[in-house]
């Protein structure tokens, strides 16, 4: 049996989920602080909806992430490699993190390997 291949567009939507969940907010809260209604934002999260750059980059904002992780999970940007995209994923997904620290980490990580990069080319 073929297995059919998940819109990217729910997966998103379910990324946003669990963020929003995981920074304790609720639908009508995190609607809120986008400027968008809470139904749009139902219909984001239950993949009904395909979300615009903007609304991306203000749900991004109200979920301290950047706008390319969100970018990412929608399928818009490539990740540049599947071991950074693992390492990434890993980190957004750790339940016992803020928001604030998996951006951190995040930007840590990508640093580090920017450093490694820049000296295995010299």
């Amino acid at each position: 049996m073929a297995s059919k291949k998940a819109d990217p567009y729910t997966n998103l939507g379910e990324f946003i989920r669990r963020q929003r969940e995981l920074a304790q907010l609720s639908v009508r809260q995190l609607a809120e602080m986008c400027g968008i209604s809470n139904p749009y934002l139902s219909q984001i999260e239950r993949g009904l909806r395909t979300p615009s750059s903007m609304i991306l980059q203000s749900l991004a904002k109200g979920l301290r992430l950047s706008a390319e992780t969100l970018y990412t999970q929608a399928g818009i940007l490539d990740p540049e490699e599947a071991e950074e995209s693992d390492v990434i994923k890993a980190v957004m997904h750790d339940p016992y993190l803020s928001a604030r620290q998996r951006e951190m980490l995040i930007d840590m990580y990508r640093s580090f390997r920017k450093v490694n990069e820049t000296e295995r080319s010299s």
